[in-house]
């Protein structure tokens, strides 16, 4: 088994960085619908919302970052262009939403496709003793449940 410049074994890390790359790329697109209904919100809500979609997009962004950089870390090149991730991504596009249920709607939806990703990664990190992505995918998915909790509060639904 060879073994890269921070110990781990460099075929599972090709292997995780590929899959840090498909997160990335969902992240992104999770960005992308935050900034867009932060943007477009309407109605009753606006005030708690706005700020609310800028609090998550502004996390959306550090996460985006540390997802790179941890893909850069693994040896790995991280994905940056749009046609990447639309290709990649699977969490649901926020075409002009502007209704405020509608809006937190995409969002539990967008953090459940995020959450299935994440507990992949989670498990594939501990296989390869990659404590570094295990503890960030941790991490990630303690806030998403709590957000996705959150949101479905405010939907008036249970987990």
């Amino acid at each position: 088994m060879a073994l890269n410049s921070i110990g781990l074994d460099t075929e599972k890390t090709q292997a995780l960085a590929e899959d840090l790359n498909h997160l990335l790329a969902n992240f992104q697109l999770y960005y992308q619908n935050l900034r867009g209904i932060h943007w477009n919100i309407k109605g009753k809500a606006f005030f708690d919302l706005h700020v609310k979609f800028e609090e998550l997009y502004t996390d959306a962004n550090t996460k985006v970052d540390e997802i790179a950089e941890r893909i850069l870390t693994l040896g790995a090149t991280p994905l940056h262009t749009f046609e990447d991730y639309s290709a990649k991504a699977q969490v649901p596009v926020g075409k002009n939403v502007s209704k405020d249920d509608l809006a937190v709607r995409l969002i539990v939806d967008s953090l459940s496709e995020l959450l299935k990703i994440e507990r992949d990664l989670l498990e594939k990190s501990g296989d390869a003793d990659d404590e570094g992505t295990n503890s960030m995918m941790s991490d990630f998915i303690t806030e998403q449940e709590k957000t996705v909790w959150m949101m479905k509060a405010w939907l008036s639904e249970t987990v």
